[in-house]
């Protein structure tokens, strides 16, 4: 074949390579993918539409979970963009039911067709079976529902934790950040809910946790500039600086207290007490 001849193939080749869908790209639409980087942890299904539920690790996990929300329309493959929604995760026990912390359902910042919320799920079997989720959500005035079983496996690290405090009411403390730990001040973030019934868990505002994190593995010793986790309005969450000098396992001790400085759970870490009843754990 004659230059001339394979100048224009490798040309249309090459410009059929271009054209092909990109990896951002939704396979069924050509539109940008908006889950791009999320995996996918199953989906809930009814005659009409189908929910899939997206985080990074494609799995539930104890603890806090950021979930991304997508509904499809079964008729179209297309994905509704104008839909309310809300969810109910409910733990099936031999002799009872309860629901868990969780978020409202609201639009993705800068998505046409992702909603987002967060589950905290403070307890699992062990082989990830007992929860279930259903999502109530209204589209043009119209009300579906879809539900089905999930599974939740348990998480490494202690990274939620639920008591009774000293004032006869139960509570869930969750860690939320950081996910990816440094050496040095990071920014540490909870979530701290009462439960109000066995499906009402709403945060609670303007507590105390004061902060103690030590290394159990070596010496039990602690580090500086520290501070304590306070109520911030604008995410509903606690925050406070975490110091870590080293990488490894940490054991991050908290007593809270309430809005009357009253300890409700926790003591301080000394010679004698090598760790608080209220702890979450981390290692990096």
């Amino acid at each position: 074949m004659t230059l001339k001849y394979i100048l224009p193939v490798l040309f249309f080749a090459l410009f059929a390579t271009s054209c092909s869908t990109d990896d951002n790209e939704d396979n069924n639409t050509g539109t940008v993918n908006e889950v791009a980087g999320l995996l996918k942890v199953t989906e809930l299904n009814n005659s009409t539409h189908t929910i899939e539920l997206f985080n990074t690790s494609g799995m539930f996990y104890t603890g806090y979970n950021n979930i991304s929300i997508r509904i499809k329309d079964n008729a179209t493959d297309n994905y509704v963009e104008n839909a309310t929604a809300t969810w109910m995760p409910v733990m099936q026990m031999p002799t009872m039911q309860h629901s868990c912390p969780k978020s409202a359902i609201t639009k993705a910042v800068g998505k046409e067709t992702v909603y987002n919320g967060f589950i905290i799920y403070q307890m699992t079997n062990t082989d990830g079976s007992g929860w279930s989720l259903t999502v109530d959500y209204t589209i043009d005035g119209m009300d579906y529902t879809a539900t089905d079983t999930i599974t939740v496996m348990q998480s490494a690290m202690q990274n939620v934790t639920s008591f009774m405090g000293s004032d006869n009411s139960r509570y869930v403390v969750a860690l939320v950040e950081p996910n990816n730990p440094i050496i040095g001040i990071n920014n540490l973030k909870t979530g701290v809910f009462k439960m109000e019934n066995m499906m009402s868990f709403p945060t609670i505002e303007n507590y105390t946790l004061t902060l103690d994190p030590r290394m159990p593995g070596m010496g039990n010793h602690s580090s500086p500039n520290n501070t304590d986790l306070t109520y911030n309005v604008a995410d509903t969450m606690y925050h406070g600086n975490l110091s870590l000098t080293m990488t490894g396992y940490w054991v991050l001790n908290f007593k809270m207290l309430n809005e009357a400085n009253e300890t409700l759970k926790g003591e301080d870490v000394t010679e004698n007490n090598i760790q608080s009843s209220l702890y979450l754990e981390l290692e990096f």
